[in-house]
């Protein structure tokens, strides 16, 4: 197919086709707002968590081919690759794939990943405090009760009453670690807990 003169968008065709497959909700443009590293590397973080959370399978992070930037290399992109290997360790990621010079596909591990991958990757000295599971409502608590008897289940632990609250505490601490702050984020966790849920299944 021939571009046609002057048009000042080339890959118009495989914008569209971007456009229908991961539409808007399942897209970070990082290049629309010229983000620092450090900023960009916040966003995807938080933004990626999300996703995660809310099972959106695939997704698509834009971080522009650097054509502006010195040498014509993305320090944006630069800074996204790298935290999204430092999210494949942490369960957050599954896997990375580069779509175009300038955007990535990524796709979102399990919630279930990300949850296990402190107990499998820290030793118990540097693991962050639990969260205390004190105060959550009667939905919630089912919620996580649930899932934590299955997690022991699927370890072959005894689902007794110490090792069910135990499992809960840290069950619930690392869903809360990975749900970024926010409006309605009890829902969101919430949320999160029931996909981790269905992951177990």
């Amino acid at each position: 197919m021939k571009k046609r003169k002057g048009d000042p968008h080339p890959n118009r065709l495989s914008e569209a086709l971007e456009e229908i497959r991961f539409g808007s909700e399942r897209t970070l443009n990082l290049r629309a707002s010229l983000p620092s590293q450090r900023e960009a590397a916040a966003r995807v973080d938080s933004w990626l968590r999300l996703q995660q959370v809310q099972r959106a399978g695939e997704v698509l992070v834009i971080t522009g081919r650097g054509n502006q930037s010195p040498g014509g290399v993305s320090v944006v992109r630069s800074a996204v690759e790298r935290h999204l290997l430092l999210l494949r360790r942490l369960g957050v990621v599954a896997s990375i794939e580069e779509n175009t010079p300038g955007s990535f596909i990524v796709t979102l591990a399990p919630v279930q990943a990300m949850v296990d991958a402190p107990t499998r990757r820290r030793t118990r000295a540097s693991q962050p405090p639990a969260v205390s599971i004190a105060g959550l409502d009667t939905a919630t608590l089912q919620i996580l009760r649930a899932l934590s008897e299955r997690a022991l289940e699927a370890l072959g632990a005894p689902v007794t009453p110490s090792f069910v609250e135990a499992e809960m505490a840290r069950q619930f601490s690392a869903i809360v670690r990975a749900v970024p702050e926010g409006p309605d984020r009890d829902a969101r966790i919430r949320g999160a807990l029931e996909a981790a849920l269905v992951d177990m299944d």
